[in-house]
């Protein structure tokens, strides 16, 4: 009897572990830590620091392929889509605003923008990148967005030189054009300028990113070009395409107009 009766009470009590084995499972699996999907303005600039050609949009906009930068205004403006992962590249003799609007692009601000300038004779792309400034999110992550940028920017001279590739083809020598790279921001320690040396080597992908790029291309020969002071032939265009300097100095001497002017766009928005 004493057998007859234990099955039943081992039975039950198999049961009963298996059940809380079963339930212990499925609470565990319920309480996984779930992935982070929430958007923040350094969340992904650029994608992986590949060069997709078929990711590539090119829209040319008043601007003749074949016509040197030296005699008529050259820019590029590039933006990222974080829904379809896709890069446009318009050409144009002023920055693209159009690509700029809206408050998802105010927020963000990883577009990458860009003018050829000929000073005192010699071609040369000035590359500018907004790290901070603006809103108080983008100072919060200065640090991280100058990482970021620097580590895409082979990428984005990659889509120049692709989405440019008749002109490059055309004028060869500008293939060994200097790159000068602008990083826009408040904060002192990530406001500067770096030569990136030529074109042509500063897209080529590399594994040792900013640095491999710094020491293959050492900038101690390279100055910032100044163009002349009066009027002459040798310096195009004679004014700045690009107006940031301004704006972000403007801002420096307003610290706290950053998170005022981010908090009035999404109220208006």
């Amino acid at each position: 009897m004493g057998t007859l009766t234990a099955a039943p009470v081992l039975q039950s009590t198999l049961r009963q572990r298996s059940m809380s084995e079963h339930q212990s499972s499925f609470f565990l699996y319920r309480k996984r830590p779930k992935k982070n999907y929430a958007i923040v303005p350094v969340a992904r600039l650029f994608g992986p620091a590949i060069f997709e050609a078929s990711k590539l949009k090119v829209l040319f906009l008043g601007v003749d392929e074949k016509k040197h930068p030296g005699k008529l205004p050259r820019t590029y403006t590039l933006t990222h889509s974080d829904i379809t992962s896709k890069l446009t590249l318009a050409i144009s003799q002023t920055i693209n605003n159009s690509q700029l609007q809206g408050w998802y692009n105010r927020l963000q601000r990883d577009e990458v923008v860009a003018e050829w300038k000929k000073v005192k004779g010699k071609m040369s792309l000035h590359v500018h990148c907004h790290i901070s400034g603006g809103h108080f999110l983008l100072d919060l992550f200065a640090r991280f967005r100058y990482f970021i940028f620097c580590k895409e920017l082979p990428v984005v001279l990659k889509a120049f030189f692709h989405g440019d590739g008749s002109l490059f083809n055309n004028y060869p020598e500008l293939q060994e054009a200097l790159v000068w790279v602008y990083f826009h921001s408040n904060i002192p320690e990530f406001k500067k300028v770096e030569c990136w040396g030529p074109i042509k080597e500063a897209s080529a992908p590399s594994s040792g990113g900013h640095e491999d790029k710094t020491q293959t291309n050492p900038s101690s020969n390279w100055n910032l070009p100044e163009p002349c002071q009066e009027d002459c032939s040798c310096c195009f265009p004679p004014l700045n395409l690009i107006p940031w300097s301004e704006e972000l100095a403007s801002e420096s001497e307003n610290p706290l107009g950053t998170q005022q002017s981010f908090q009035q766009q999404t109220q208006q928005t």
